[in-house]
């Protein structure tokens, strides 16, 4: 049973020493590096199962490593980043800076999709190109978000900390996928690739950038997990 950060932050670290709040903060992020890997590799698994779902379970843990923060804080000490969350706020921080955002996913019997989120000004522009079928030059222009929604949903789904590949050896043909974020100050782009698996939360990504989970499924296994 999940409990709030304030209640765990009164159980396990007020008042406590530092080596006490460094051994919490140890647990937690084992606990969430377990739990991402139940998700990307064997996320039918009764394990993957149990409620409250892993990705649920994540995000608790993360509330409370950063209330283990402030109390290593509140005790003299000082937190160290892994190079993980050192990878995210850099990702994070360009974000200033995006200009694009493209995610590419399909088959190669049922085509590809890509679908682009440009930012201009403070609006973001969304278009999608398939493939296999030529898109009608009538079409309007969509805003899904403003610039501030964008960027404050990318950076809480954590893409800094996922891998440049994820890969499926098992699997031929499938689902693949593709990510990258153009900057406007010619950056090199981030890039990252998937075939037949996927970071713990891409279904999260998927529900953020609203796109159809069915158009999705139609090319190969649901990347998904299940709903909280």
């Amino acid at each position: 049973m999940m409990i709030s950060p304030e209640t765990y932050y009164e159980e396990y670290l007020q008042g406590k020493s530092q080596s006490t709040i460094l051994q919490q903060i140890s647990l937690l992020k084992q606990e969430i590096v377990r739990l991402k890997e139940v998700m990307e590799s064997d996320e039918n698994s009764p394990k993957a199962m149990i409620m409250p779902s892993p990705l649920t379970r994540i995000k608790c843990n993360r509330e409370y490593l950063e209330m283990a923060k402030l109390a290593l804080e509140e005790a003299g000490g000082q937190y160290e980043l892994t190079d993980e969350e050192m990878r995210d706020l850099s990702f994070n921080a360009r974000l200033a800076d995006m200009h694009r955002f493209i995610l590419e996913i399909g088959g190669f019997f049922n085509g590809y999709t890509k679908y682009k989120y440009t930012i201009s000004g403070d609006r973001v522009l969304f278009d999608a190109d398939h493939s296999f079928y030529l898109k009608p030059s009538n079409l309007p222009v969509y805003e899904p978000f403003s610039r501030e929604e964008f960027v404050r949903g990318i950076a809480a789904l954590h893409i800094g900390e996922w891998k440049e590949r994820y890969e499926n050896l098992y699997v031929l043909d499938g689902t693949q996928w593709s990510i990258c974020v153009e900057y406007e100050d010619g950056m090199l782009p981030f890039e990252i690739y998937g075939s037949n698996a996927y970071p713990y939360n891409f279904e999260e990504l998927i529900d953020f950038l609203g796109i159809d989970n069915s158009d999705i499924d139609e090319t190969g296994d649901d990347p998904g997990e299940e709903e909280e």
